[in-house]
């Protein structure tokens, strides 16, 4: 699925390109964390592929918040630059909101900006957080159902949880949300009423057997290294013989996720280049 948005986006840029426009894309990222790196790198190479300029601005996690603000303020001016996202988390002592709030809300790539959020509760035209975004396109793929299901969402976070319980209930998709957490009572009981299982807590192997409907469409947003590699929140070899449908971890929502962000990068040049003409 994540190859097919890939080529669309391909085109997408090809498009532009032949009307001599580029597409950049610019990432922020402070610090030496590891899976952050990994995971830039992965953006990167997939902007590249699909035509795009790649712009890769690293601080070190001694940088300050000014540092980084700066940095993101002197993107924002950069007319190359489309789309912008800020490797999240950032180091301790720093603020993530305020570098991505410092991002112009045009340039959005990850669709987490206030504006952008905003727009996704009004139900209004606007870049879509990356996951859920990616998510959704998944449901479509593979023709889901979503329509009058029940959709259980195991995690609050303003990067997957909350957004993709708006995408879930918006008009046109028409499901029935709970939203729940690692405080909710009962979870294993609320998860087990689900058509549609999407978890976003975080935590290794948290949900098993226990908490899956014999059918249900189990959606793993987790990813978390262990000793025994990358794992995502679901125990998938306990779960994967009760679900109808599951994604793995690796190989899953991930890749998803990086499509989606180029799709709003692209769509994000295709807006300018008409506001130019």
């Amino acid at each position: 699925m994540a190859a097919v948005v890939r080529a669309e986006v391909k085109d997408r840029v090809g498009v532009l390109a032949d009307a001599g426009r580029t597409v950049g894309l610019a990432t922020v990222l402070v610090g030496e964390d590891q899976a952050s790196q990994v995971y830039v790198r992965g953006k990167h190479r997939a902007a590249t592929e699909a035509g795009m300029l790649s712009f890769d601005r690293h601080l070190p996690a001694t940088a300050s918040q000014q540092e980084v603000e700066a940095l993101v303020h002197e993107l924002n001016e950069d007319p190359a630059v489309d789309g912008m996202i800020v490797q999240l988390p950032l180091p301790d002592g720093l603020d993530g909101n305020r570098a991505v709030e410092a991002i112009f809300p045009a340039k959005d790539a990850d669709g987490l900006h206030p504006d952008s959020l905003g727009r996704l509760m009004l139900d209004r035209p606007g870049p879509r957080p990356a996951t859920p975004a990616g998510i959704m396109r998944i449901f479509r793929h593979y023709e889901i159902e979503t329509s009058g299901k029940l959709a259980v969402v195991i995690g609050r976070s303003f990067l997957v949880g909350r957004p993709m319980s708006l995408l879930l209930s918006a008009k046109g998709v028409d499901s029935t949300v709970t939203q729940t957490h690692s405080r909710t009572k009962d979870l294993p009981g609320i998860a087990r009423e689900a058509d549609i299982l999407i978890v976003a807590i975080g935590s290794p192997h948290f949900v098993g057997a226990s908490h899956v409907k014999p059918g249900a469409t189990v959606v793993d947003v987790g990813i978390n290294r262990t000793e025994e590699g990358l794992v995502g929140d679901v125990d998938y070899d306990a779960v994967v013989d009760i679900a109808g449908a599951i994604t793995p971890v690796p190989g899953g929502v991930g890749p998803m996720t990086i499509a989606s962000l180029l799709e709003n990068t692209v769509a994000a040049a295709e807006r300018s280049a008409a506001g130019s003409r």
